[in-house]
């Protein structure tokens, strides 16, 4: 779908009646999950991120989120972002580069199941989101600051949950010391660092909106570079 038809889309989504909900592209995820072997690169990540989109809702029905519209807009346009690269891979068509090593190493025998969930949190965080927060404003026809406590609400779960994935995927102590270069590597990233670099380069992208080939190049470079991260990040071990 292109961009101007998921900002149609979803504005319809935040007008219509009713309240709005992440449930759909939750389910879409689910779908997914059954379709992909439980070893697969790709599937890794779905269940990191399925995990993230339902407490997501969890909280939002809850009412942790003063400003229910921007959560749910921010959260379905953001799932968007990673669903549709999904797509284009499953098509033969090219996804953004940020995501490209975790489809082409998804089958590696030597890219530990860590890997691949960091590697797919490093592209939709560091790439995704910020897309999806200038998505967000367009959508919603508000500036940045409106959506940032739903931000950084949305990040409070994303940081619990690596550190739970840390905790469930590592590998354990018989393992240690062919690990070892593996924990050095992976502990290197910084969630926390890559959600406050989206933070910054939404609002970039905003403030640059009326400057459309200086913005086409600004998210270029920077798919690519997260892209650079992925693909160390997947680096295969003996």
């Amino acid at each position: 779908m292109a961009q101007t038809e998921q900002f149609a889309a979803h504005a319809e989504l935040s007008r219509g009646p009713g309240d709005p909900s992440i449930g759909p592209v939750v389910e879409r995820m689910r779908a997914l999950s059954c379709h992909w072997p439980e070893r697969d690169g790709v599937a890794v990540f779905n269940r990191v991120y399925l995990t993230v989109s339902e407490a997501l809702g969890r909280r939002i029905d809850r009412g942790e989120f003063p400003d229910r519209r921007s959560a749910v807009t921010l959260g379905v346009l953001f799932a968007e972002r990673y669903l549709d690269a999904v797509e284009k891979a499953a098509t033969g068509a090219r996804p953004p580069a940020c995501w490209r090593p975790l489809f082409q190493y998804r089958r590696h025998p030597g890219v530990r199941p860590l890997q691949f969930a960091l590697a797919g949190i490093n592209a939709h965080i560091g790439h995704d989101l910020a897309l999806a927060v200038v998505d967000t404003c367009r959508t919603l026809g508000c500036e940045p600051e409106r959506l940032e406590v739903a931000f950084d609400r949305v990040g409070e779960i994303l940081t619990l949950l690596e550190e739970r994935i840390r905790e469930d995927l590592m590998p354990g102590p018989d393992l240690l010391e062919i690990a070892d270069p593996v924990t050095h590597l992976l502990g290197s990233w910084s969630l926390e660092r890559a959600r406050d670099g989206a933070w910054s380069a939404a609002r970039l992208l905003w403030g640059v909106r009326g400057l459309p080939d200086l913005a086409e190049e600004f998210t270029e470079r920077l798919d690519s570079a997260v892209g650079l991260v992925g693909r160390c990040l997947l680096t295969p071990w003996p």
